[in-house]
Formats: structure tokens, C-alpha cells, sequence
């Protein structure tokens, strides 16, 4: 009987937590459209034709709220971006492969509202409170990632030695958050093809002599 029950309260306690990542990735949405800031209770019930009283179940506040969806969104960026980029040789293959999923991540509408985390990055900068130190910690994470990629990229021999990797990471973000910038603002239908190219051309100017003529540079005469 004890059994019964502890089996009964795991499948229910798999339930709410199937039900609470569904709510999420519709308040991800939702809030790569309209806003972090405009992401409330009642918002949300209204997109998902539920009770305000059945989100509260969830979720306490509109603040609990917001860093739950910076958190699926977080999980959902790993999914889509670092986690198959990751499974890459490491060198330029996986380098590579994080720049040019982090852009397609965009381009194929991973999140309704184009890059998450540009937008509530410009959104909360100014803002001080748990909601901006969720998004900073996940900003900090992106740019360790590609930072490390680099590092060992340097150390397959594929990227000069005298390389900073920091500022050649913070480089090729800078790059991408310009594109998501000037394709969301300015409707710049280049943008990302734009960027692209010049993430590349970045790469190729940093890229050792023989690795140009190897496999792992294969992307960099594309």
C-alpha cells in the first residue's frame, strides 16, 4: 500500500512538472514578444486559456514567474545551441558550430520572438533585481562557453596562440547581438547573412597557417 502511494505521488509530482515546463515554454514565448516586464499571472492565464488561481499553483508572483521563464529559456538555449555544438570536435569544429547555431537559433524561430536573451539582455540592463542577475549569470555562461571554445581552440593548434580569447568571444558576440539588432529594429533582411560572413572572416584572420589547409578549417573557405 505504502508502495502504491509513493508510485502514485511520483507519477503526480511528473505530471506537474510536464504541466509547468509546458506553461514555461509558452511564457518564453510569450516574453521573446512582448517583454519580459509584460509577462504577468494574468497574461499568461489568458494565452493559455487557464485560471489565474491554476498559474498561481506554479508559480507565487510575477517575479517567480520571470525567473522561471529566464530559466526554461536558459534550458531551452542549451538544448537547441551549446549542447549539440558541444558534442563537436573541439577546435574550430566546435567553435564554429556555436556561432552558427546561436545564429540559426534566430533564423529558425527557436523562440517566437527572435533571440531571448538580446532582448531581455536591452531590456532589464538598467533594471537592478534578481530578474537582471538571472539574465547576467546566463549571459555569463554564453561567454564562458565561447571563450573556452576558443581556448581550446588555441590548444588544437587551430586558433594563433597570442589569441585573448575573451575579447575575440566578446567579438564574436558583439557581432550576433548587432545582427539581432539590426534584423528585429531596422529589418535588415541581411543581417544574420552578414554576420555570418563576418564571424568568419573574423575567424579566418585569427586561424593558424596549416589549419587553413586541414579539415577543421574547412569551414573558413566556405
Amino acid at each position: 500500500m505504502a508502495t502504491s502511494s509513493k508510485n502514485l505521488a511520483r507519477r503526480d509530482r511528473r505530471k506537474g512538472e510536464r504541466t509547468r515546463e509546458s506553461i514555461l515554454r509558452v511564457a518564453v514565448d510569450l516574453a521573446s514578444v512582448e517583454g519580459l516586464e509584460g509577462l504577468t499571472i494574468g497574461r499568461l492565464a489568458h494565452a493559455l486559456n487557464m485560471s489565474k488561481s491554476g498559474l498561481f499553483a506554479h508559480f507565487g508572483s510575477k517575479n517567480d514567474l520571470q525567473l522561471a521563464t529566464v530559466e526554461m529559456a536558459r534550458a531551452i538555449f542549451t538544448e537547441h545551441v551549446v549542447r549539440p555544438a558541444l558534442a563537436r570536435p573541439a577546435g574550430l569544429p566546435r567553435l564554429w558550430e556555436l556561432c552558427e547555431r546561436w545564429i540559426g537559433h534566430v533564423t529558425e524561430k527557436v523562440f517566437a520572438g527572435g533571440c531571448f536573451f538580446t532582448a531581455a539582455s536591452f531590456e532589464f540592463d538598467s533594471r537592478p533585481g534578481p530578474v537582471r542577475t538571472a539574465i547576467v549569470d546566463a549571459m555569463h555562461q554564453w561567454l564562458d562557453t565561447l571563450t573556452r571554445a576558443i581556448d581550446e581552440a588555441k590548444k588544437a593548434g587551430h586558433i594563433k596562440a597570442g589569441v585573448d580569447a575573451s575579447r575575440l568571444a566578446f567579438e564574436l558576440y558583439s557581432i550576433a547581438v548587432g545582427a539581432h539588432w539590426a534584423f528585429q529594429l531596422l529589418d535588415q533582411k541581411r543581417a544574420y547573412l552578414d554576420a555570418r560572413e563576418s564571424i568568419l572572416a573574423r575567424l579566418r584572420s585569427e586561424a593558424t597557417p596549416a589549419v587553413r589547409r586541414s579539415e577543421a578549417g574547412r569551414m573558413l573557405r566556405s
